[in-house]
């Protein structure tokens, strides 16, 4: 065979079509109950679907748009932005991408280069190591454990940091874990990261789903400025159950977009229009409709809590947004091998938790992909499966 990149080649592959291939060898007649991939399980709300299908026909939004994103689109997101965090951040600290995994790409490309390293929280989002991998950067991790609740220490980071590291990266609400770090401990990372010289990289794709009575992520983006070292990341696709329009944002200091705009030139050029135009109406009309979902999740959360305390064996570790985090309880058996058997035997599909560089005891569930009688239904085959 040709040679291929060996950067490449020593890339992991994503786990979830793996799973979905053992999904696949199930018979059984209660159907599959897929908890493996997170995607909303209800449908965008009927006015961004029509606005979808309205920009869709309109020739306008077939041609090329702006590297950056759509104007209306970037107003109407720091009016989201500067309503949720009390700021006053500006359009041109901002840019529209291809769902957040590009603005992920984009960041690295534009923060670090082949040999240096990132701190990674584990277990770690896969994508997240994948990309570092590929573009020969080292994922360092920066081990977040289960009796802190899966929240990262800010001392403990301060010491895997060298010459190298050019950013840290924090995830929260967490995937996989679910966990939710305080405000407090994002503002010492913060620090941490201006007092070394390096960036802050926040993942934020789930912070509409926070618990109750915590509405502000964090205090970072309260001022007038952008944070000089501060690159927070966003996905559309939850909020407004919008996943294969893929749509994200990213937001850095504006004296950064030349730079980043040579990468996202390269990559996608611009963000699908059609989802552009409609999102930048929904992001203000559609107000309601988020804080409906946001309770819905927060229903679905507490019924897998009470379904894992009915559970003998099994072990609720963390849950939050979209995830919960658990424990098998199979001893040493391999996770992977614990979600083989769930997805083939029991058609359970969920994700092992070494696929994030977790323990070999633990398998992350993504509940929000089924409604209530779709938890009940999850409880039911983990008990037939520990039986």
């Amino acid at each position: 065979m040709t040679p291929l990149n060996p950067r490449l080649l020593d890339t992991g592959s994503p786990p979830i079509p793996e799973i979905q291939d053992w999904g696949a060898r199930y018979v059984g007649q209660d159907g599959l109950l897929n908890m493996c991939q997170a995607v909303p399980s209800h449908p965008p709300a009927p006015g961004m679907l029509e606005r979808l299908a309205r920009a869709a026909g309109d020739p306008a939004c077939a041609t090329y748009g702006p590297i950056m994103g759509d104007a209306a689109l970037r107003e109407a997101y720091v009016a989201d932005l500067g309503a949720l965090y009390g700021g006053r951040p500006d359009a041109s600290e901002v840019a529209i991408t291809a769902g957040c995994n590009q603005a992920y790409f984009v960041a690295m490309m534009a923060l670090a280069q082949r040999g240096d390293a990132v701190l990674l929280p584990t277990p770690w989002y896969f994508n997240h190591s994948m990309t570092l991998d590929m573009l020969g950067i080292e994922p360092r991790p920066l081990p977040c454990r289960a009796e802190q609740g899966f929240v990262p220490d800010p001392e403990e980071a301060a010491t895997l940091l060298d010459q190298r590291v050019r950013a840290i990266v924090l995830v929260t609400p967490n995937n996989p874990t679910g966990a939710i770090y305080p405000p407090e401990v994002i503002a010492r990372f913060h620090a941490l990261c201006r007092e070394r010289g390096i960036w802050l990289v926040l993942d934020e794709t789930y912070r509409d789903f926070l618990p109750p009575r915590q509405d502000r992520p964090h205090g970072l983006l309260a001022g007038d400025t952008w944070p000089e070292n501060l690159v927070q990341l966003h996905s559309f696709s939850k909020s407004f159950a919008i996943p294969g329009h893929r749509l994200g944002a990213l937001g850095a200091p504006a004296a950064l977009f030349q730079e980043l705009g040579k990468v996202m030139d390269c990559v996608q050029i611009c963000a699908g229009r059609a989802g552009q135009a409609a999102l930048a109406w929904g992001l203000g009309a559609l107000s309601a409709w988020r804080a409906a979902n946001r309770g819905e999740m927060q229903v679905r959360g507490a019924s897998v809590r009470a379904a894992f305390s009915r559970l003998p064996g099994w072990e609720l570790q963390s849950l939050g947004a979209y995830f919960a985090y658990v424990r098998h309880p199979f001893g040493e058996t391999s996770a992977w091998h614990v979600a083989e058997r769930l997805a083939s035997e029991q058609g359970l599909m969920c994700l092992p938790g070494p696929a994030f560089a977790g323990e070999e005891a633990h398998l992350r569930i993504a509940f929000a992909n089924v409604e209530a009688a779709g938890i009940v239904s999850m409880e039911e085959r983990l008990r037939a499966a520990s039986g």
